[in-house]
């Protein structure tokens, strides 16, 4: 199929499925508010850092870093609290169907560069998650939920959720949180928000797709897309404009479209 059937084809998807946007979201003090980012590591984001790093420069990526570390920055900034998740695995417990990848202890599972000086600020709690679900990689041992204690903890109403990949470990997370909200165990949290610009996913195009065994083809704006229609089907809000109140310091807006 050529570029433009491919574009067209796109297109007719989205039309079929759209993802029905929120209103801007405006972050206050007002209302407790907790960033959760999502597996951000060179694994994922760096060209050529791993097996499923892209192999070239990747706009879509890059984007949804760029947003990231604006919105980390900020919150940073207000002393708000802070969930990040690096996708974490032990060399001897593989993930089917996905070849090895993030190994603890490799440059893989770090976060990316702009975001590594997280890893030292004191709003931020870092998970490292050996699952593509980063709600069941943060169960310990003796059954407790670090991702649960930390929504306790600060007493969050929301949470704004960025990183990749947009159809399977955000979306995973989200719907893991969204059940944990309606059961109860995530008291006061009201509102899971997926910030569209601050998410992607990977590109595997099918004509490349059918020489890797066992591979699927995953084209990257559509299943970008699905990942967001999924996520809205399963209660989250989406939102690709966010702006902080101009009562308080430091203020932006992040005004980049879905």
């Amino acid at each position: 199929m050529g570029t433009v059937a491919q574009e067209a084809a796109i297109d007719f998807l989205k039309s079929e499925i759209p993802v029905e946007e929120d209103e801007p979201l405006l972050l206050s003090g007002d209302v407790n508010t907790g960033l959760v980012l999502v597996d951000i590591v060179n694994g994922f984001c760096t060209v050529g850092a791993g097996n499923l790093a892209p192999v070239a420069p990747d706009r879509q990526i890059s984007e949804m870093a760029d947003e990231s570390v604006k919105l980390a920055k900020m919150f940073c900034e207000k002393k708000w609290p802070i969930y990040v998740l690096r996708d974490s695995h032990h060399p001897d417990v593989p993930e089917p169907p996905h070849p090895p990848h993030c190994i603890t202890g490799t440059d893989e599972s770090e976060l990316v560069p702009a975001l590594q000086w997280l890893e030292n600020e004191p709003n931020v709690t870092v998970r490292c998650k050996d699952c593509i679900d980063g709600f069941l990689g943060s169960i310990e041992k003796d059954g407790s939920n670090v991702f649960v204690n930390w929504v306790k903890a600060n007493e969050i109403k929301t949470i704004l959720v960025v990183g990749i990949c947009t159809d399977i470990c955000v979306l995973d997370f989200v719907c893991s949180a969204l059940s944990a909200r309606n059961r109860g165990f995530l008291s006061p949290l009201k509102d899971v928000i997926v910030y569209s610009p601050g998410c992607a996913t990977f590109d595997l195009p099918v004509q490349i797709a059918r020489n890797i065994k066992g591979a699927l083809p995953h084209p990257q704006e559509l299943m970008h897309h699905i990942g967001l229609y999924m996520a809205k089907g399963r209660g989250a809000k989406v939102v690709s404009h966010i702006s902080f109140d101009t009562a308080t310091k430091g203020d932006i807006t992040l005004n980049n479209e879905i």
